[in-house]
């Protein structure tokens, strides 16, 4: 039996069936809309099942899955997940081929896609598309990401184990397929530049005022890292708004049917001529095994408990006197500095550096629930708001579990979340600080690492801004209800979206207006968005997938009871919107197979790099540091990994 967390090194020459995945990436303005296409050819002498467990971002909606076999394409159905399953496994045991593409249960940044009854010598094409909203990073940038790595899941015993618990793993290096992007950005500000953490063809621009822009991923990635693509825009702080109106033939009250509007708030108010100097900050720290790993692939990158001690070194010197702090350690077993919070000196400051400095990655797996929980059962201080900042590689199987304990305490602290090194997730990650009404920060080396944590901590001593509110004026007719919750938490400047529908009928041409009102140290303040209603059809309805997802993630963030009310209320968001879910799945089923499969098919699991050596000490085990790194690495790989050779 393998470990909660193992590691499968495949060493033999069987052949892979995936070949290569491409993909195109359309963004305009804060919207990437992404179409990937995964080739495969079956190189043996007998039929194969290809199973391919990959990272997506958790905010992505994905709308459509489709397959091409022998010129011949086949559209898949959006299914209730248990049916699809039913659906592709009837059809593999008759011979058919089959595609099913699905969502993890746990966390919505994993996705599996399953290729049956490839025949001998046989090529398919599998694509799926989706769209997403792209965040702002505190330089300004327009971040795009590719996920491209997917680091093993811890599962706390007892619990169900995670889908990438037993995935195989090559050397980097040793990946075979490849991997080609194009990206093409619009926007109507201009675009000054374009950066990545990969090699890119030169920025070429497509139109003559700079409003359009393109480039390419280089030749020769090796998946161990991440794609990110950096825009700048000459302007992003402009609020904006985007009508989409209703989707001709969609089901009568379902979110495609009635118009949708995507509302972006900058919200801007004065700053605070003194910020808190009260309040108490919990850090958490992962010392998990995995936390030893490197932030990347590149020569001598620091460990990710490294970077994530600097990160905590900065925050820790830049707190206000008077405030009260406390720092957890957490693994398999957790610890903290003191009993309970202290307050904030210079003395105290110093120990707690010298502490953290002497911190290892040395507390075996990942379970933060049991940390999250002793901080939730300790009373909040009077006049000290509590302001928990966590820190993590984000490798943990029961994701939406530790999202619900956020959320249940959220009426008492803010959560700001910081996941380190490559491949972090993104469920995790972004979940808790949504959950916690706070902000979510990746770091994977050292470039722009100060000024997210700074701008973190600038949120957290911000005083909370309050009664915050839509306020509409529409057209007769016309009656607004919002999809995705408005903003709890309001921070200067930052981007806050609301996705809404309106129901009901318009006269054609109509000017109306919607505002975000709060109310900040007493004073109320109004953000106003003019609302333009124009008769014409959209080319996609991009914006109605967009709220479809929202709002599924927010019954999905909500449903810590398992309530069938919920349950069946992402079930008609997904199935009437197309856009995928934790309780459905896509599946296609060729029935035009030209040769029957007779016989179940031989299962090929696409493998992954294995950029996990060193991270595996995941038994439970609080104090177990080798005296060298090698044995450190000796150990990890006699006791998690498996050889197949």
């Amino acid at each position: 039996m393998f470990p909660c967390c193992g590691l499968i090194i495949v060493c033999s020459r069987k052949p892979v069936p995936l070949k290569g995945i491409s993909v195109d990436v359309q963004v305009k303005g804060f919207v990437a809309d992404v179409t990937a296409t995964l080739k495969y050819k079956n190189l043996e002498e007998n039929a194969v099942e290809a199973v391919f467990v990959f990272p997506m971002d958790d905010d992505s909606a994905v709308y459509c899955f489709e397959a091409t076999v022998e010129g011949k394409k086949i559209v898949a159905d959006l299914q209730e997940k248990e049916q699809a399953h039913k659906t592709y496994n009837e059809a593999i045991s008759k011979g058919l081929q089959a595609f099913l593409l699905e969502e993890d249960t746990s966390s919505g940044d994993i996705f599996s896609c399953s290729v049956g009854n490839l025949l001998p010598g046989q090529e398919a094409e599998v694509t799926l598309c989706y769209v997403r909203e792209l965040p702002v990073e505190a330089d300004g940038a327009v971040r795009f990401v590719l996920p491209a790595v997917l680091n093993p899941r811890y599962t706390p015993k007892g619990e169900a184990q995670s889908v990438t618990a037993t995935r195989p793993q090559v050397p980097i290096g040793q990946i075979p397929y490849t991997l080609s992007l194009d990206a093409h950005f619009q926007s109507p500000y201009g675009i000054s530049k374009i950066e990545s953490n990969c090699d890119i063809t030169p920025l070429e621009y497509t139109d003559s005022d700079k409003t359009a822009a393109k480039v390419s991923l280089a030749e020769g990635h090796k998946f161990e890292r991440d794609v990110e693509l950096l825009a700048y825009y000459a302007e992003v702080n402009k609020p904006s708004v985007a009508v989409e109106l209703g989707v001709s033939g969609a089901p009568e009250g379902s979110v495609m049917a009635h118009h949708v509007v995507m509302l972006n708030f900058c919200p801007s108010f004065p700053e605070a001529e003194e910020q808190f100097t009260c309040g108490e900050f919990v850090f958490l720290m992962d010392r998990s095994g995995s936390m030893e790993c490197a932030m990347n692939s590149k020569p001598n990158s620091p460990q990710r408990i490294q970077s994530a001690k600097d990160t905590l070194v900065l925050l820790l010197k830049s707190l206000p006197l008077g405030c009260y702090f406390n720092i957890f350690g957490f693994g398999s077993s957790f610890e903290s500095f003191f009993p309970e919070s202290v307050e904030y000196t210079q003395k105290s400051m110093e120990q707690a550096v010298i502490k953290v400095k002497e911190m290892d990655a040395n507390f075996g797996g990942t379970e933060i629930l049991q940390p999250l929980r002793k901080i939730y059962k300790t009373g909040v201080r009077p006049d000290h708001p509590r302001q928990l900042f966590v820190f993590t590689d984000g490798e943990v199987g029961n994701t939406k579990n530790v999202i619900q304990e956020v959320r249940k305490n959220a009426a008492n602290h803010r959560c700001f979340t910081f996941g380190i090194g490559e491949g972090a997730s993104t469920a995790l990650i972004k979940g808790m600080a949504r959950a916690g009404s706070g902000i979510a920060e990746f770091i994977t080396g050292e470039d722009r690492m100060q000024p997210k944590v700074l701008k973190a901590l600038k949120y957290s001593l911000q005083p909370s801004v309050k009664e915050v509110a839509l306020k509409w004026s529409l057209p007769p007719g016309l009656v607004p209800s919002v999809l995705s919750a408005a903003p709890r938490s309001i921070f200067q400047g930052q981007r806050s979206i609301v996705y809404a529908q309106l129901k009901g009928k318009v006269d054609f041409p109509a000017e109306r207006e919607v505002s975000l009102e709060y109310k900040y140290k007493d004073e109320v303040f109004r953000n106003v968005l003019p609302l333009s209603f124009v008769d014409g059809k959209a080319e996609r309805p991009t914006i109605h997938r967009l709220a479809a997802k929202a709002l599924i993630s927010e019954l999905e963030d909500w449903d810590d009871s398992g309530l069938e009310e919920t349950k069946k209320k992402i079930l008609e968001a997904s199935l009437q919107s197309g856009v995928i879910s934790s309780l459905t799945a896509f599946v296609a089923v060729n029935k035009d197979t030209k040769q029957l499969v007779e016989g179940p098919p031989v299962r090929r699991d696409v493998p992954a790099p294995a950029l996990m050596m060193c991270s595996m000490p995941r038994f439970g085990v609080k104090q177990m540091a080798p005296k060298s790194k090698l044995n450190h690495y000796l150990v990890a790989v006699l006791q998690t990994a498996v050889l197949v050779c």
